[in-house]
């Protein structure tokens, strides 16, 4: 181990699209509450697009051979998750597994696996 490197975080995770996914993603992302961003020019001609609030920042990448993250996935931290999940209209899949923790996944318009955990 390099006793030099100090871990800090996270600086944003990349889920896959198919071509073309870009307006059923900012759908989702948007009912989640995290509001597009623009993608820095050099990369708005790949397509895709980018969502942030606060910490949270989910990029979102057109795969020309898509396939679903169906057990792979960005666990999101979120207050007011039963609120959020109310609001949103999302078919949360609840679980209880872990003692104390509040959380569950939904899956995005595409079968990405999304896990969003109570803060």
């Amino acid at each position: 181990m390099n006793a030099d490197a100090t871990w800090l975080g996270i600086d944003h995770v990349q889920l896959a699209i198919p071509a073309g996914g870009e307006d059923a993603a900012r759908a989702f992302f948007t009912a989640l509450g995290l509001p597009e961003v623009p993608k820095p020019p050099a990369l708005a001609g790949r397509g895709g697009c980018w969502f942030e609030a606060g910490a949270v920042r989910v990029h979102v990448g057109i795969d020309d051979d898509f396939h679903p993250a169906r057990k792979a996935h960005p666990a999101l931290v979120v207050r007011n998750l039963r609120q959020l999940v109310e609001r949103a209209g999302l078919g949360m899949t609840w679980a209880d597994d872990i003692p104390g923790v509040v959380r569950g996944h939904v899956f995005d318009p595409f079968g990405n696996r999304i896990e969003l955990i109570e803060g």
